[in-house]
């Protein structure tokens, strides 16, 4: 039986709105930054391999049970998995709180983001590219502008938030997404014609099976989580927006899609500029902050492509720490029954007031939390321990508690819609993903280190 829609403060995202608002969730620092740096301190192509493989099976799996389960329902994470499986309702508080933890990080990369494309427009660009590692270090370790520049990236998201559904969260994506793809393309267009950009293509394309190991295969699945938003109730909460008539096969299709065409576009965008300036493609997290400035203070017209490509990836900031706010919001409304602005306002506040001490993390304050600064150490609990656990619960709940069958009456909205891959994606919520899942998070909590397994 269909469980009862949750009225009031709630809306529906017409269903190129939820295509938008999920592929600007999909499409963040996972694709613009993460997707390149892992590309490139895991071997390049073989990388990409290995994450395409995965993202046809488990990211396919994953996306499609956690969009079952918020259609079903109505509700948020927590009340969705209480109406599906009350003893379960622990996997939907765990959900809530990766959203909740890790918007205090993004917010204040969101940040850093905002401040290099104001300087950019502003003409300081040469200031930035001049040293960048000394510029970034000096920035994020400051104590004070980083916070402001949070503040504002803040200020933006509560804005379009407390708009509502459609007008905040849908109209924002329908927006920001296509320009992000334009965007997108005229900066991997510039790349890959620049001189010597050769090199960096066939590093990104060519597998290289020598770099083939556990650790490459741990870190594409923990990308393609990351990057789909899974684990972390993103994808139940835009789920509950969804129209009954809407093609929840389809939609699951659509949305890792373009998660991966931008994820490849980013590489085509970074990568080849990398080596053509001679840089370092396994730079990591820098490669943004550090690495690119420094290759658009060496290309013609490098202040224009900066700027394009600082814009880009802030409209993929915006649009993903939108989708991760809107977790905890969707709660206060469906379980606390606040209006939309009392409970996007609280949460930004006390966002806000965490991010603080994030951010001190990265300069004058010093204090470690199992060997990481407080920054460091809320990603490794929000990412790495909670978010596959998450993901692991809601396999089980689906293919083993709720049942594959009931999910897929759901999925064909009860026989008016077809559902071709309901054997193959049975087996994969049953069995194949929560194996992957349970390796990613034995890996990424450190167990299988212990035992010298990688």
């Amino acid at each position: 039986m269909k469980a009862e829609s949750s009225k009031g403060a709630r809306g529906t995202f017409s269903n190129f709105g939820f295509l938008m608002a999920s592929v600007g969730s999909a499409v963040g620092l996972g694709n613009l930054w993460k997707f390149p740096y892992l590309t490139g301190t895991n071997g390049g192509g073989i990388f990409v391999l290995i994450y395409l493989c995965i993202l046809l099976t488990v990211g396919f799996a994953c996306i499609l049970g956690e969009m079952t389960i918020g259609r079903f329902t109505k509700l948020n994470p927590i009340g969705a998995y209480k109406k599906i499986a009350e003893k379960y309702t622990f996997a939907g508080v765990i959900g809530v709180v990766v959203s909740f933890l890790i918007v205090t990080y993004y917010n204040i990369i969101g940040g850093w983001i905002l401040k290099y494309l104001v300087s950019y427009l502003f003409g300081q660009s040469k200031v930035v590219s001049a040293n960048s590692e000394m510029f970034f270090g000096n920035f994020i370790s400051s104590a004070f502008e980083p916070i402001i520049w949070t503040f504002l990236f803040i200020v933006i998201n509560l804005l379009i938030l407390k708009a509502g559904v459609i007008k905040g969260i849908e109209r924002a994506s329908k927006f920001m997404m296509p320009l992000l793809f334009v965007l997108l393309i005229i900066t991997a267009i510039r790349s890959v014609t620049l001189p010597g950009a050769f090199e960096g293509i066939k590093f990104f394309l060519k597998p290289d099976l020598s770099k083939l190991s556990m650790s490459t295969v741990s870190a594409a699945l923990g990308q393609v989580f990351f990057s789909l938003s899974l684990g972390m109730g993103i994808t139940i909460t835009y789920g509950s927006y969804l129209s009954d008539s809407a093609n929840l096969e389809k939609n699951a299709v659509m949305v890792p899609l373009f998660d991966t065409i931008a994820a490849i576009l980013s590489g085509f965008a970074i990568l080849p500029a990398v080596f053509a300036f001679g840089f370092d493609p396994s730079e990591g997290p820098g490669l943004i902050f550090v690495t690119l400035p420094s290759v658009f203070g060496s290309m013609p017209g490098g202040v224009i492509f900066g700027s394009l490509f600082f814009l880009l990836i802030l409209f993929a900031a915006i649009t993903s720490s939108l989708s991760l706010l809107e977790v905890p919001t969707s709660y206060l409304i469906d379980n606390k029954n606040w209006n939309r602005k009392n409970a996007v306002y609280v949460l930004s506040l006390i966002i806000f007031l965490i991010s603080i001490p994030e951010s001190l993390s990265n300069g004058i304050w010093q204090m470690k939390f199992f060997g990481m600064a407080f920054f460091d150490f809320v990603g490794y609990i929000a990412e790495s321990v909670l978010m596959p656990l998450c993901g692991l619960l809601m396999c089980i709940v689906i293919g083993h508690v709720w049942g594959t069958d009931n999910a897929a009456e759901e999925i064909t909205n009860y026989g008016t819609l077809e559902f071709k891959a309901k054997s193959y994606w049975s087996v994969l919520i049953k069995y194949i993903a929560p194996i992957l899942i349970f390796g990613i998070w034995l890996n990424s909590t450190g167990i299988l280190s212990l035992f010298g397994i990688v």
